[in-house]
C-alpha cells in the first residue's frame, strides 16, 4: 500500500536540527482592535444631544461609547475601578468621567486615548458639566462647590480659585446648619448660560446660586417649612398639612423647560416640587407656611425605598412650561417589584393646581442601572420630544419611544410590561445564542476575495434583519472612513458565527466596523430536512472554492457555495440509506449546495481537504466521513476510530499531491476544482489523546494501533508545523538519493519498493516528501504541551523534542504566523491568563490575561467562541465580542486610518455656525439695552435652545472663576432691584477732611502735560467714596470674645463712639456748608471779572 510505504520512509529519514524560537516580547503588542457589544458590567449612561452620541461607563474601567451604523469604540482606564459620573462636554469631542477614587478623567474621542487626569483630594459627591462650556462644577463631601476647566489647546485640567463653601452659604443666608453636610447635587439652571446653579446638600438644604451676581437668588429646606400637600390621584398625600423635618435628598432635577420648578426626591421616598421663580420667596416667607412646595408619593406605605433617579420631560403637546413626564426609579413600597415608574403631570395655574393625569410602571428586563432622556435633535417651542434609554443589568439597553410611552401613559392599567426597542448589536451574541465562531484570513489576491465581494454586493439591501416595530435607532454619531466605504475594497477577512437555532451568519472583517455579508437561516422555507435546525456545532470555510460546510448536533452537514452563483433551485439530500435530490424555491444569496445526514452523532470536526474537493467530518462516538463535495456522495464512514468512543477532536490533512497535475479553477466550479491527488493520509486527534492515521482514499487503518500517550490527558488541539526551509535551500540529488535509499531498506516483504518509487518523479518527492517528513507535530492538552518529530508519532513513540506541564488547566490554544510561518502558540487558561510561547522552542515570551486586556473574567465555555487566524484572536463574552491583535509590526485592520471617528468636526462645525447665527439675530430682535436683557428674555420665554451655545456665551464666567467670590451683605437676595440698606455703622469716617494728595497732582500733571485752570483754582480732586464693608468685615471688627458684663461695656463704648460720630458729621457738615457759600461768592466774583476782560487779555 503506497501510503504506508510513505509513512516507512519517514521512519528513517534524516530529522533536521530543531530551530530556536524566532519570537521575542518586542514582537508583541496585546490590543484590542474591535469590540461590539455592551459590557455586563455597565452601569452608568451619557449622551451628547449634537453629536447623538450614548457613552456607557463600567463598574470595571472601561467606557463604551456608541454611534450610528455600527460605529462603536471601547475606552480603557489604567484603572481597573467603578465610574461614578460619566458626562459629555458637549459637541466638543471630549468626555469626562470620574472614577471611585476621584479621579476626573478627560477622553478624547477623536483619537480614542485619555487625554488628561486630575487627581481630587476630596471625595466627589456631586458633578455637573455646564452645557455647551469646559467648565464643570464639582461638589465633594466638605460641602465646597468648586469649578474645573478644561483647557482643549492646552489639554489640561485644571481646578479654578471660584469656590463656594457650605459656611459660607449659612452666612449669607442668615443661618446655620452643620459644615459636616456634603453636596448631594449640583444642576445649573437652564437657559442661565452657567450663572445660575443648584446646591443640594445632604441635610435637605437647597440653595439657587447667582455666580454673576455673588449671592443666593433661592433657599429652600430646613427644618421649620411648612408643605401644603396638593395632589390627587393615587399620589395623593392623606395629610393636607404637615411640618418637613429635615431629611436627607437623595436625586434631583429640573420639572420645568425655564428652570423654575425643581424636583426633588428624598431618601424616604419623598418627592417635591420647589417654585424657583423670584416670586416664590421673599424676606421672613421661611417661617410661615409656604404654597410654593408640593409633596409627591407613589406609595402610601410607611417604609418606601429611596428615590434613586428622577428625570423630567416637557410634555410636546402642551404649551404650559410645566406640563410634563416625570421618571422616577424608587420611591414606591420597600418589597415590591422593581420598576420605573413615569407620571404626567399637568399644571393649570400655579403650584396648588399640580394634578398626575397619568402614571404607568414599567416592569424591567433585569435590575435597574441607570436611564437617560435623549431629546429630538433640533427641538425647539413646543416640539420637545424625548426618547428613553433604559440600562439593565447584565449590559442590556432598551429604548422606549416617545410614542409607545404616550401610548402607555393613556392606558388605564398602571403596571404594564412594554415591549422595548433592544440594542441592534452588530454580532449578535444572544436571543439566538451564539454556539461557535470562526475567523478566517483569505489570501490575497486570490478569488475567494472578489466572490465574497459580489456576494455582499448582492445581499447588500435588506441583509439584516430589521425590527418588527420598524423604529429608527436613534443614535447616529461617528463618521465612518473612506476605506471602509469604498466600494472597490475586496474582502481580506470574514468572521463566521453558528448559532442555536442552526443559522448563519457571515460578516466581512476587513475593516474595524463590520459588514454583514449574509445571513443563512438553519431551515430553508420549502424544504423537508429534519434536524436542519439544530444547534451549529463547528464550521470550515475552504477559499479555494468558496464553500461552506456547518455541522450541528443532530449530526447533519450543510453545505453552501457563497461564490454568489444564481439560479440553483435544487441540492442534494444525502442519508446513510438514499441519496435524492430536493428542490427549494429560488432567491438571491448562498444556498444548499448539499445536505448530508449520515449519523445521529454530533459533529465535532468539519475539515476540507484537496483543495475543497473532499471534506473530512468527525463526530462525537468517534467515528470520520469521508464525503467527496464535487459529486455530493460518500466515500466512506469508518468505525469508531477508538475504542473507549472518545470523541474526535481535530482531523487534519497530510497530502501528497503532484503540482503539475493540480489545476486551480477561477471560477470554483464544481468540476473544476482539482485532480485527484496520488494519496492522502488523515490524521484524528480523540478527546482521550489518540492520534489515528487513515487512508484518505477508503478510510481504512494505516496502523492498527493509535499513538497515545502513556499518562491520561484531555486534548485540546494539534498542529502539524511544516519546515521551515523551502525545496530550494535543498540538495535535490542527495535527498533523491537518500530517499530511495531509505525506502528500499525498509520496504515490507512482498512489495517491490523499488518499482512503487519509479513512478514518483522528482517534483513529487521534494513536494510530498519535504513539507511531510521534516514537519513537527504540536500537541496541545490540558495539563501539558508536547513538541513530536513527525518521525515519533509515525513510529508510535512518545519521545518528545520539547516538553512544558501547566501549573494551571489549558482550555484553548492557537498558533501564530509572522511573515507566512508559525512561529508562536497562543495558550488561554481557565484562570483567563494568556501565555504566548515561540516555536519550536516552547519558550516562554508573554504573559498577560483577558482581564488586563478586555477587564473580562473566564467564563465556562468560553473556549468555544474563541477562534484565531494570522495572530488576529476573536473572543466572545455574553454581549461582547474582540478582536485582538497579537503583533505589534502587523496592522491588518490598518489602524487608525481605518478608523472610525467617534467625533464628527462638520457637525460640530455647523452647529456652532447655526447656534452663532441664533443668537446674532435674537440679538438683533431685542429692544432691551444689553446682553443681560437678553438673558432674562430668553429665561422667562423658556423657548431658547442653549444645549450648544457658542464658548463666547462663557467668557464672562471665566473672569468669575479666576477669583474667589464676594458674598453679599444681604441675608436672603431674592428681589436683584431692591435697594441697598446701608447702616451708619457701616460708615467710615475720617477725623480729618480729606486732602488732595501730591502723588494725585503728579499724576495729573504727567498725563495731561499742566493743570487746568479749573485744577490751579480748586486743586485736584479726589475721587474716593465712603466703601460698603462687607458681613464678614463688620463681623470681624465687632465680633468680642468675652461675657455679659464685657460685652455690656463693649456695646456702650460704641454707643459713646457713634454720639461721638454722629457729632463729628453735624460739625463736617456745617463746614462744608460754609465752605460751599464760600465757593459760590468766589465763582460770582472770577465770572465778573472774566467779562471785563478782552480776549487777548486772557
Amino acid at each position: 500500500m503506497f501510503a504506508k510505504r510513505l509513512l516507512q520512509k519517514a521512519v528513517h529519514h534524516s530529522q533536521q536540527n530543531v530551530e530556536h524560537g524566532h519570537l521575542r516580547s518586542e514582537d508583541l503588542d496585546l490590543r484590542v482592535a474591535i469590540h461590539y457589544g455592551i459590557p455586563s458590567t455597565s452601569s452608568v449612561l451619557a449622551f451628547d444631544p449634537i453629536q447623538r452620541l450614548l457613552a456607557i461607563g463600567t463598574l470595571d474601567g472601561r467606557i463604551k461609547v456608541i454611534g450610528g451604523d455600527g460605529i462603536e469604540g471601547l475606552l480603557i482606564s489604567p484603572k481597573q475601578l467603578p465610574y461614578k459620573y460619566l458626562e459629555f462636554i458637549q459637541n466638543q469631542g471630549f468626555l469626562i468621567s470620574i472614577s471611585n477614587d476621584n479621579d476626573i478623567q478627560v477622553w478624547n474621542l477623536e483619537n480614542r486615548c485619555l487625554a488628561c487626569c486630575l487627581q481630587w483630594e476630596s471625595n466627589i459627591t456631586a458633578f455637573s458639566a455646564i452645557s455647551g462650556s469646559q467648565f464643570m462644577y464639582i461638589g465633594d463631601e466638605y460641602g465646597l462647590m468648586s469649578v474645573v476647566k478644561y483647557d482643549a489647546e492646552d489639554g489640561k485640567l485644571s481646578k479654578l480659585p471660584y469656590n463656594i463653601s457650605a459656611n459660607t452659604l449659612s452666612e449669607a443666608a442668615g443661618f446655620s446648619f452643620p459644615d459636616d453636610q456634603p453636596v448631594v447635587g449640583i444642576l445649573p439652571q437652564p437657559h442661565s448660560f452657567g450663572n445660575r446653579v443648584i446646591i443640594a446638600y445632604a441635610n435637605g438644604l437647597i440653595i439657587l446660586w447667582d455666580v454673576s451676581e455673588a449671592q443666593i437668588s433661592f433657599i429652600g429646606g430646613g427644618k421649620d417649612l411648612l408643605l401644603k400637600d396638593d395632589m390627587d390621584s393615587d399620589v395623593q398625600d392623606a395629610t393636607p398639612e404637615h411640618h418637613l423635618q429635615e431629611k436627607e435628598i437623595s436625586a434631583i432635577c429640573w420639572a420645568s423647560s425655564s428652570g423654575s420648578v425643581l424636583a426633588v426626591g428624598y431618601i424616604d421616598g419623598d418627592i417635591l416640587f420647589w417654585n424657583m421663580s423670584n416670586t416664590a420667596s421673599s424676606k421672613g416667607e421661611r417661617n410661615r407656611q409656604n404654597k410654593n412646595v408640593v409633596k409627591l408619593q407613589l406609595s402610601s406605605a410607611e417604609r418606601r425605598l429611596p428615590v434613586i433617579v428622577l428625570q423630567w420631560s416637557p410634555n410636546n403637546r402642551s404649551r404650559n412650561d410645566y406640563d410634563g413626564q416625570l421618571f422616577i426609579y424608587g420611591g414606591d413600597e420597600i418589597g415590591s417589584e422593581e420598576v420605573l415608574t413615569v407620571l404626567r403631570l399637568e399644571w393649570s395655574s400655579g403650584m396648588e393646581t399640580v394634578r398626575c393625569v397619568g402614571r404607568v410602571d414599567l416592569t424591567l428586563a433585569g435590575s435597574f442601572a441607570d436611564m437617560i432622556l435623549l431629546p429630538t435633535p433640533g427641538a425647539t417651542g413646543g416640539n420637545h420630544k424625548a426618547d428613553l434609554f433604559v440600562l439593565t443589568n447584565p449590559g442590556q439597553l432598551h429604548l422606549y419611544d416617545d410614542t409607545i410611552l404616550a401610548t402607555l401613559l393613556s392606558e388605564q392599567d398602571r403596571k404594564q410590561f412594554a415591549c422595548p426597542v433592544e440594542f441592534p448589536m452588530v454580532i449578535p451574541t444572544a436571543d439566538p445564542s451564539m454556539t461557535v465562531a470562526k475567523f478566517s484570513v483569505l489570501p490575497t489576491g486570490g478569488n475567494s476575495s472578489k466572490g465574497l465581494s459580489e456576494l455582499a454586493s448582492l445581499m447588500k439591501p435588506g441583509s439584516t434583519p430589521t425590527s418588527a416595530s420598524g423604529l429608527k435607532w436613534p443614535l447616529t454619531g461617528g463618521v465612518p472612513t473612506q476605506l471602509s466605504v469604498a466600494k472597490d475594497n475586496s474582502i481580506d477577512r470574514v468572521y463566521i458565527v453558528g448559532y442555536q437555532d442552526g443559522s448563519v451568519r457571515i460578516w466581512d472583517a476587513s475593516f474595524p466596523v463590520l459588514s454583514l455579508i449574509c445571513f443563512l437561516e438553519g431551515e430553508v422555507q420549502g424544504t423537508n430536512l429534519p434536524g436542519s435546525s439544530a444547534p451549529v456545532t463547528t464550521l470550515d470555510l475552504c477559499w479555494h472554492t468558496l464553500s461552506l460546510a456547518v455541522g450541528n448536533e443532530c449530526g447533519v452537514v450543510r453545505i453552501y457555495n457563497l461564490d454568489g452563483s444564481l439560479g440553483k433551485t435544487s441540492f442534494h439530500y444525502v442519508t446513510d440509506t438514499k441519496s435524492e435530490v430536493q428542490s427549494f424555491p429560488q432567491g438571491k444569496g448562498p444556498q444548499y449546495k448539499a445536505v448530508f445526514s449520515l449519523l445521529k452523532s454530533s459533529v465535532q470536526a468539519l475539515q476540507f481537504g484537496n483543495c475543497g474537493a473532499k471534506l473530512a467530518v468527525g463526530f462525537e462516538f468517534g467515528c470520520v466521513a469521508m464525503l467527496d463535495v464535487s459529486l455530493s456522495s460518500v466515500l466512506f464512514v469508518t468505525d469508531c476510530v477508538s475504542s473507549s468512543l472518545s470523541p474526535i477532536i481535530s482531523v487534519s490533512w497530510l497530502e501528497f499531491k503532484n503540482a503539475h497535475n493540480l489545476v486551480k479553477s477561477s471560477k470554483h466550479s464544481e468540476t473544476e476544482t482539482a485532480v485527484k491527488p496520488e494519496e492522502e493520509i488523515i490524521f484524528i486527534l480523540t478527546k482521550d489523546v489518540k492520534i489515528i492515521f487513515i487512508d484518505g482514499d477508503n478510510g481504512k487503518m494505516i496502523y492498527p494501533h493509535p499513538w497515545h500517550l502513556k499518562k491520561e490527558e484531555t486534548a485540546l488541539s494539534m498542529y502539524i508545523i511544516e519546515s521551515s526551509f523551502s525545496a530550494s535551500e535543498l540538495n535535490y540529488e542527495k535527498q533523491l538519493e537518500e530517499s530511495s535509499k531509505d525506502t528500499t531498506a525498509k520496504s515490507e516483504p512482498g512489495l517491490d519498493a523499488s518499482t512503487e518509487t519509479q513512478h514518483l518523479s522528482s517534483s513529487e518527492i521534494i513536494s510530498s516528501q519535504e513539507p511531510s517528513l521534516d514537519a513537527l507535530v504540536l500537541l496541545c492538552c490540558k495539563n501539558s504541551l508536547c513538541l513530536y518529530s513527525m518521525k515519533s508519532v509515525i513510529q508510535v513513540k512518545d519521545k518528545t523534542i520539547h516538553k512544558v506541564k501547566h501549573t494551571k488547566p489549558c482550555c484553548w490554544t492557537a498558533t501564530l504566523k509572522k511573515d507566512g510561518r508559525i512561529v508562536g502558540l497562543l495558550l488561554l487558561y481557565q484562570t483567563g491568563d494568556l501565555e504566548i510561547r515561540s516555536l519550536p522552542d516552547l519558550e516562554l515570551v508573554k504573559e498577560s490575561s483577558i482581564m488586563s486586556i478586555l477587564r473580562w473574567n473566564y467564563r465556562a465555555n468560553m473556549d468555544k467562541l474563541m477562534t484565531s487566524d494570522n495572530a488576529q484572536v476573536t473572543l466572545t463574552s455574553g454581549c461582547e465580542v474582540a478582536f485582538i491583535s497579537l503583533l505589534a509590526c502587523e496592522d491588518d485592520f490598518r489602524i487608525p486610518e481605518s478608523l472610525p471617528c467617534l467625533h464628527d468636526r462638520v457637525l460640530a462645525a455647523a452647529a456652532d455656525a447655526a447656534f452663532s447665527f441664533s443668537s446674532d439675530h435674537k440679538k438683533k430682535q431685542i429692544t432691551a439695552p444689553g446682553i443681560l436683557g437678553g438673558i432674562v428674555k430668553g429665561f422667562k420665554g423658556g423657548k431658547v435652545n442653549t444645549s450648544a451655545t457658542a464658548e463666547s456665551s462663557f467668557t464672562h464666567l471665566e473672569s468669575k472663576f479666576l477669583k474667589t467670590p464676594l458674598i453679599g451683605t444681604t441675608r436672603n437676595v431674592i428681589n436683584k432691584q431692591e435697594e441697598l440698606e446701608l447702616d451708619i455703622d457701616d460708615i467710615e469716617i475720617d477725623e480729618s477732611p480729606p486732602v488732595a494728595s501730591s502723588s494725585a497732582r503728579e499724576a495729573v500733571k504727567t498725563k495731561g502735560g499742566k493743570e487746568t485752570d479749573r485744577e490751579k483754582l480748586l486743586g485736584v480732586q479726589d475721587d474716593s467714596t465712603p466703601r460698603v464693608r462687607t458681613a464678614q468685615e463688620i463681623i470681624a471688627k465687632y465680633r468680642k470674645a468675652g461675657d455679659a458684663s464685657s460685652a455690656a461695656a463693649h456695646a456702650r463704648n460704641k454707643l459713646v463712639e457713634r454720639q461721638e460720630k454722629l457729632e463729628r458729621i453735624s460739625r463736617r457738615t456745617e463746614e462744608l456748608q460754609s465752605g460751599a457759600e464760600n465757593f459760590a461768592s468766589l465763582a460770582d466774583e472770577l465770572v465778573k471779572t472774566m467779562e471785563n476782560r478782552k480776549w487777548w487779555q486772557i
